[in-house]
């Protein structure tokens, strides 16, 4: 079977689809259902290929190569086309195929991990399939048309762009499980979002960057496509790839999906720890072993909204039962001297004073960290998401106390589920932000303000121009008066024509 040339995005988003296109017809009907079904396969077809290509370099310089998976496991062996045991499955009894998959197949990956000396990539394939039991594909011949068209998909067959082409058309398959009616949009924040506060934040080679509630991970995938064109020296490459990106989930569905979505971007050791972050409660923590106990750059979105027990505010010096308030504690408490966060924060948890302990950790956050930017975002960016919530970028970095708080207003644009938030709604914003200046939608809030109304720190925007109603009684009497006439006119004339 010849490998499919796919020359652009469009077209291999378009051959993406049709592979969905098969899984919803297989029992595969949801996003939040077929997404994780085409990762696992995804992900395989990708690492076979990288693993190739590894061995025939160590082969050219003469060093031994060990692969993650030996026959009969790997995808070249038992999903291609011409594989010796698909070949043999095939040939065998009815249902052996399906019967490999789920019994021998998924079993052994999940095990993986526990083999003696088990490898950083064999813990995170291990990790990807743990919650994979079985295939939800309700035949055999729907899987195998599934497998042979993810099998055409070799990566330098896809232009020059290779994985990131591949890992953006993977990121619209999670906007996809983020849209409202597929319940998943708590695990996903808008890519331009996202782009914001990681060029805001700016982290550097050498740095750690940590999300505490990464969901599929997409905070950590953008960084590193910023980060990776500051590559200068193979030393660098080795750093981004293996010891920058650090991340938490706790949900059991979407955990294995952001180690597939880093492996997709070409992070070869995602360090993401699987459970609770608030309670420490810990499901896996294999990969998370070598992380920093402070680290340089935080990039994260906190549930919004969330409801904690009394578990979670143990560990927490200011309690409530505010999820958010709680992540932003622990952010705080994550950073090291001098480190760096871009946060989006619910608008309630910034005005909100009625409560001791968001004023208590608003209070920690200013006097523990300069506070220097809040964007108040357009209302309904999350709105593909399900979400409604009005929200806020909040930039700080650790090691000295705000003096003052630079703000900047988007929250006039108007956002639909068609017309999102851009990048360009940004120009301005990023002008002014170097000197932090004042324009019409930008200004300054002293800490002393701020101390006097209670640490409410809700974006007011001072220079918004209120337009006032100048007419007198006599004249808005006159203008309902006319306006009534004209009704009564409209509805004679309906009449006389019998409606």
């Amino acid at each position: 079977m010849k490998n499919r040339h796919l020359t652009t995005p469009q077209s291999l988003n378009s051959y993406i689809k049709s592979i969905c296109d098969i899984m919803r017809r297989s029992g595969r009907a949801g996003a939040l259902q077929y997404v994780p079904e085409l990762t696992w396969m995804l992900f395989l077809r990708i690492l076979d290929e990288k693993e190739q290509r590894e061995e025939e370099q160590a082969r050219a310089v003469g060093v031994s190569f060990s692969p993650s998976l030996e026959y009969p496991y790997r995808w070249q062996d038992w999903a291609a086309p011409d594989g010796e045991k698909r070949k043999q499955l095939q040939i065998g009894a009815l249902g052996g195929f399906m019967s490999f998959v789920d019994a021998e197949l998924l079993p052994f990956l999940r095990k993986l991990k526990e083999k003696p000396g088990a490898t950083p990539r064999q813990k995170v394939i291990s990790e990807v399939f743990s919650y994979f039991e079985k295939t939800g594909i309700d035949s055999e011949r729907n899987l195998l048309d599934i497998l042979d068209k993810i099998h055409e998909l070799s990566l330098p067959q896809i232009e020059e762009t290779h994985m990131f082409t591949l890992s953006q058309v993977y990121e619209g398959l999670l906007l996809k499980m983020g849209e409202k009616n597929n319940d998943g949009g708590q695990f996903f924040t808008p890519r331009e979002v996202i782009r914001i506060l990681v060029k805001v934040i700016d982290p550097q080679i050498g740095e750690t960057v940590y999300d505490p509630c990464c969901g599929t991970g997409g905070f950590l995938a953008q960084a590193y496509l910023l980060m990776k064109d500051k590559v200068k020296t193979a030393n660098d490459i080795e750093t981004l790839k293996t010891a920058t990106f650090y991340g938490r989930e706790k949900e059991n569905l979407i955990y294995p999906i952001a180690l597939a979505n880093h492996v997709l971007h070409e992070i070869d050791e995602p360090h993401i720890w699987h459970g609770n972050t608030l309670t420490g409660n810990e499901i896996y923590g294999g990969l998370f072993q070598s992380a920093p106990a402070l680290f340089d750059v935080v990039l994260t979105n906190p549930p919004f909204g969330g409801k904690e027990g009394k578990e979670a505010q143990t560990s927490f010096a200011y309690k409530t039962r505010a999820t958010q308030v709680l992540f932003l504690q622990h952010v705080i408490d994550s950073l090291r001297a001098g480190g760096r966060c871009g946060i989006v924060m619910d608008e309630g948890v910034l005005f909100r004073t009625n409560e001791k302990a968001f004023v208590q950790t608003k209070r920690k956050l200013l006097n523990e960290c300069n506070l220097f930017c809040i964007v108040s975002l357009p209302p309904k960016v999350f709105i593909n998401a399900g979400a409604a919530s009005k929200t806020n970028l909040l930039f700080f970095k650790k090691g000295e106390p705000t003096k003052e708080i630079w703000y900047y207003d988007l929250s006039d644009i108007k956002v639909t589920k068609k017309q999102l938030l851009t990048l360009q709604h940004f120009d301005e914003f990023f002008k002014l932000l170097p000197q932090k200046e004042d324009s019409e939608n930008s200004w300054k809030v002293s800490i002393e303000e701020i101390q006097k109304k209670n640490y409410d720190i809700k974006a007011v925007n001072p220079n918004r121009k209120v337009e006032e109603d100048t007419r007198t009684p006599k004249e808005l009497i006159s203008i309902i008066d006319f306006q009534g006439k004209e009704i009564g006119k409209s509805l004679i004339a309906l009449k006389s024509k019998g409606l």
